[in-house]
């Protein structure tokens, strides 16, 4: 007589999505450097450059200046953000981040929060812009994010995503650098992109 060994499959076994999102959770970047979860890639960058910056400067100055809504703004906020399949949830860190202020989203907010009550993300394009043209565009329309604004630094334009639909936004308007650009409800003005020159 033989004994025949029978295989019982493991339950509460973590999945890879499980795995990579605590490996992700778990990281310590370098000073300086930020880390993302993108459509279940480790995406870190090092510190942005010092005309990333003026730019980031000078569209936050006009939004909380020039915003019909008092505006509240991070630079560093955390987003948890639904993935795409079978990817944990995004875990993403816009440039910049506006949410009406009556909101008061920031406020007691974890690390990563929730994108409710965010109007605007706006990324300005870095080391690896397609990471900011293709999936951190589809991240913030399958999230919901009313608006997402791109400072294409080697296209010299700014592109203004509006009205997501599933993982895509349906209408994009352009502006190359110098011309200005109209920011709809609830900011209702026009971005004046010549500082980006």
């Amino acid at each position: 007589m033989s004994a025949v060994a029978h295989e019982q499959p493991i339950t509460n076994s973590p999945s890879q999505a499980d795995i990579l999102l605590e490996s992700f959770l778990s990281l310590h970047s370098p000073e300086g450097f930020r880390a993302e979860l993108i459509e279940g890639e480790i995406i870190v960058a090092p510190p942005p450059d010092g005309d990333h910056e003026d730019h980031i400067n000078h569209l936050t100055k006009q939004v909380i200046r020039r915003a019909k809504t008092d505006m509240s703004f991070s630079s560093n906020k955390g987003l948890r953000l639904v993935s795409g399949g079978l990817c944990p949830k995004n875990h993403v860190i816009p440039d910049a981040t506006f949410a009406p202020e009556e909101l008061r989203v920031f406020r007691g907010a974890p690390p990563w929060m929730e994108p409710d009550g965010i109007e605007m993300v706006a990324e300005v394009t870095s080391s690896k812009p397609d990471q900011d043209r293709i999936a951190k565009r589809h991240c913030y329309a399958r999230a919901g994010i009313p608006l997402y604004l791109l400072v294409d630094r080697e296209k010299s334009q700014v592109s203004l995503f509006s009205k997501p639909h599933r993982d895509e936004y349906t209408e994009v308007h352009l502006a190359a650098f110098g011309e200005p650009l109209a920011l709809p409800a609830p900011f209702d003005f026009e971005l004046d992109t010549k500082p980006f020159l």
